[in-house]
């Protein structure tokens, strides 16, 4: 049975979205809550998986990885087994943060941070090029992150 998220669950939520390291304390006071009855709530919302984890969102230009790249990937076809190969394959490449099966022109858009040129000409080298089942690749740098969050709508 999946748990009916109210306004209390939804604030909370929103709450540690934006400071996931916020003490309970702090937090009951935030969402009008006792803090045994917040704590209660955010361990219910853990376990129904409502809350996937925590973590801490790193600085990608402060640690010398200030290029992002998306790579587009069409496969040679779309059978299932070469799906699963391809798909076991590129989750093992370290320098990619998203990799998504897509609808419409390529199969899967991967998203990568890389210290510049010349290092996803690396990562391209070392990992891409030799993906399996890879027909076709279209590599886009982005010039400027315009809109960046991880916060979902509650």
């Amino acid at each position: 049975m999946e748990l009916e998220l109210d306004a209390t669950d939804r604030r909370i939520l929103g709450v540690l979205q934006k400071d996931g390291r916020i003490t309970n304390a702090v937090l009951s006071e935030r969402v009008n809550l006792s803090p045994s009855a917040c704590h209660r709530r955010v361990q219910r919302l853990e376990d129904e998986g409502y809350i996937a984890g925590f973590v801490a969102l790193l600085d990608a230009r402060k640690l010398g990885r200030p290029t992002t790249v998306f790579v587009e990937i069409t496969l040679q076809g779309q059978a299932d087994d070469l799906l699963d190969a391809f798909e076991r394959e590129v989750a093992k490449v370290p320098d990619i943060l998203e990799c998504h099966l897509m609808a419409g022109t390529a199969d899967y858009l991967i998203k990568i941070m890389a210290q510049d040129t010349e290092d996803f000409a690396r990562i391209h080298r070392q990992f891409l090029s030799r993906l399996p089942g890879v027909r076709q690749m279209q590599s886009s740098f982005a010039l400027r992150t315009v809109v960046k969050t991880t916060a979902l709508s509650v």
